[in-house]
């Protein structure tokens, strides 16, 4: 049984990790993706009309959402609620199919 527990517990830490990189490689070329956009925006119109600022809102929105995911930081959204909503309805299934028999 500790065997399951210790195998489930590394798999859960190399996803995390993997969405961990992720996130920081959409950190990076959004950092990118605004350079490059400010740049294009300088040099048609030397910000007279800052609209890159609009991709910085969308880019920015977009983080938000993916580090509010990989973080942890809807609680009640996480892991621990996944698992518990797997069991309650593992549970209510187990109690139907005892009532209709």
């Amino acid at each position: 049984m500790e065997i399951n527990t210790n195998q489930d517990k590394y798999t859960r830490a190399k996803e995390r990790v993997k969405d961990e990189k992720e996130f920081y490689n959409k950190v990076i070329s959004s950092v990118f993706t605004i350079a490059i956009v400010a740049s294009i925006n300088y040099y048609l119109n030397e910000f007279s009309n800052p609209w890159f600022l609009w991709v910085v809102l969308g880019l920015s929105i977009s983080l938000i959402f993916k580090a509010i995911k990989v973080f942890s930081f809807f609680p009640f959204m996480g892991r621990d609620w996944e698992q518990k909503k797997i069991n309650q309805l593992m549970k209510e299934e187990e109690e139907t199919s005892k009532k209709w028999r």
